[in-house]
């Protein structure tokens, strides 16, 4: 196949271009430093910096992961601008760039967030459940909804939203991963709140299987199918790393620091990857010590 994608030099992306690579596909990664790309992503990859740049004449699939770190620092106005134009604005763009097109892909694989759903509580976060009202949800919708706009274009359109990716040498545990080994890790706030988390392994294979699956379209939450408490979480990284879990962060303090960012900490989703499931994927990584175990170097096979 030949495939485009957007935000190709981020974790998720990068871990694609890996795998596609040696399942012969050509690769071109759209990115604003696409003198990089090769190196990030390897020597078989185009990098191009203008979706105007794409060269080839068949286009077979678009990937689109691109988006600024949502959880780097406090939601300012500026910083929120960057979220939305990031996400949405460029997702708009690259479906005009599609209807634009003689030849169209078959498929637009989308990113999103389970973040869709706000804080969800103690509910069970099936694909049909609502989406929340903060920001970090009303971001997640539009960035949807401009997707979808490839829909009449005759393009089918699958929408993975994202639990907390788990990988060697990179995302969120990369954070964490300093204070408990020092002794230093606990829970956040009350340590109740749901997070659905997925191994940076399933989750290639699972927007492998979208790409390869004709009937699947829609939204697909893209987390194990066993979601954990923040405090289970905490002792079970613990346990990986031989280290007490003993502090904790107060939910105060969060507040006062982050601002409305704090309720990506405090707040949770119990996510379920039913759609995913119904599909017929299979799980490699369903259980949280076992993935904690291969991302930190202690099972990898």
């Amino acid at each position: 196949m030949h495939i485009l994608l957007t935000g190709g030099t981020g974790l998720i992306g990068k871990a694609l271009c890996r795998y596609w690579t040696t399942q012969g596909h050509q690769l071109a990664v759209l990115s604003r430093t696409p003198q990089r790309v090769k190196e990030l992503c390897g020597p078989q990859v185009q990098g191009i910096a203008r979706l105007e740049e794409w060269t080839g004449e068949s286009l077979d699939a678009v990937v689109n992961l691109a988006g600024a770190p949502i959880a780097e620092r406090p939601w300012t106005q500026k910083r929120r601008t960057l979220l939305w134009d990031s996400r949405v604005t460029l997702t708009e763009r690259l479906v005009e760039w599609l209807a634009s097109r003689e030849q169209k892909p078959a498929v637009l694989i989308s990113g999103s967030a389970i973040g869709f759903y706000g804080d969800g509580g103690e509910r069970e976060l099936q694909e049909d459940a609502q989406s929340g009202n903060d920001f970090g949800s009303q971001l997640c919708a539009a960035w949807e909804a401009a997707a979808r706009h490839a829909e009449p274009l005759g393009i089918r359109v699958a929408l993975v939203r994202t639990g907390l990716v788990l990988a060697p040498g990179g995302g969120f545990l990369q954070k964490l991963l300093p204070a408990y080994r020092l002794g230093l890790g606990g829970r956040i706030g009350s340590g109740q709140q749901w997070m659905s988390w997925v191994h940076l392994d399933d989750q290639v294979a699972l927007i492998d299987f979208l790409l390869n699956h004709p009937a699947a379209s829609g939204p697909y939450n893209a987390c194990a199918p066993q979601p954990v408490r923040n405090a289970e979480f905490s002792q079970a990284l613990g346990q990986a790393l031989h280290r007490p879990t003993i502090l904790a962060v107060p939910a105060p303090l969060l507040k006062l620091t982050l601002g409305e960012l704090s309720t990506l900490l405090l707040g949770g989703q119990k996510a379920l990857p039913a759609h995913l499931q119904e599909a017929g994927f299979t799980f490699r990584y369903p259980e949280l010590p076992a993935a904690l175990a291969s991302v930190l170097g202690e099972n990898r096979h």
